[in-house]
């Protein structure tokens, strides 16, 4: 595999992973916090389909670009330990989804145009629930 493909790749696999994290902390929210019953089906359900997507690329190369170890990004920064209650952990992972599947969007244009425009609307509709949550706030 080339460098440059590698890079992609590790691009790829980094927001392939925050994404699926961010949204299972929405989605666990919503249901061991809210018991809203539609709203961990709608994260599951896009959590799913983010799967589905990305699987358009082979998962083994995803894999094998990562560098853990030569990741310049890896260290916590403080504002991330300031959690205070449910809201700020539902909120920090709500944006932590939506940069992360804009990033897929536009690094999955150079791969497939299709699923980049699935990757968007997956982003619309993290928007939309994000918003029916917070109104339950």
């Amino acid at each position: 595999m080339s460098i440059e493909k590698q890079k992609l790749y590790r691009i790829v696999d980094a927001n392939f992973n925050r994404a699926k994290e961010g949204l299972r902390v929405c989605e666990d929210i919503c249901r061991f916090i809210y018991d809203d019953k539609t709203a961990t089906k709608k994260y599951k359900h896009i959590r799913h389909r983010l799967t589905s997507i990305i699987s358009l690329f082979k998962w083994s190369q995803i894999i094998l670009a990562r560098d853990i170890v030569g990741d310049v990004g890896k260290p916590t920064i403080d504002v991330e330990l300031k959690r205070k209650k449910v809201q700020d952990i539902f909120y920090a992972n709500s944006q932590r989804v939506k940069e992360s599947v804009r990033v897929l969007e536009e690094f999955t244009k150079l791969f497939n145009k299709k699923a980049a425009q699935a990757l968007k609307e997956l982003r619309y509709q993290v928007y939309d629930i994000e918003k029916k949550i917070v109104g339950k706030m």
